[in-house]
């Protein structure tokens, strides 16, 4: 399975807002210049989060982007879902029906062995998503990745970007 790399921006971005005061919001440009990520596939990324009721979108002169909901409530699976779709990653196409020694469909009434570890293997990949939230991500990259220095940079370009 592979993941898109606008399932990681939206991850990071949602971690950006996560911290914004309430009533301040970040412009798509902003949040694009961040992590020096193209404008125009970056947009793609933030309407389907606005779709899914993960961000809130003010237009005009002083729009941008903020959480739509605490960061404790959206989850990675949230983010991914809404970037990526709620299809299944596995998608059993019955091959076992083809070929010399096809299998008839009343031998194909249950579920096989290989769709089954698949469907097990996605749920737990989900479970796993769905027990992150947005907080535990800015939570752990407060206390791990930066230093003062950072940090520092971090307040002040926030300070100037906000709306």
């Amino acid at each position: 399975m592979r993941i898109s790399e606008g399932v990681e921006w939206a991850v990071h971005l949602c971690g950006v807002l996560g911290v914004v005061r309430d009533g301040y919001s970040l412009t798509a440009g902003r949040l694009a210049e961040f992590h020096d990520l193209p404008s125009d596939y970056l947009a793609k990324h933030l309407q389907a989060l606005s779709r899914a009721g993960i961000l809130t979108a003010n237009r005009g002169v002083s729009g941008g982007y903020r959480l739509a909901k605490p960061a404790r409530s959206i989850t990675l699976l949230d983010i991914t879902l809404a970037i990526e779709g709620s299809e299944p990653a596995f998608r059993c196409t019955e091959i076992r029906r083809q070929g010399p020694c096809a299998a008839t469909p009343a031998a194909c009434k249950h579920i096989c062995a290989i769709a089954q570890a698949f469907m097990l293997a996605e749920t737990q990949w989900r479970k796993a998503l769905a027990s992150v939230t947005v907080a535990d991500i800015i939570r752990t990259a407060a206390s791990e990745s930066f230093d003062r220095a950072r940090r520092q940079a971090f307040q002040d370009w926030l300070n100037n970007a906000v709306k």
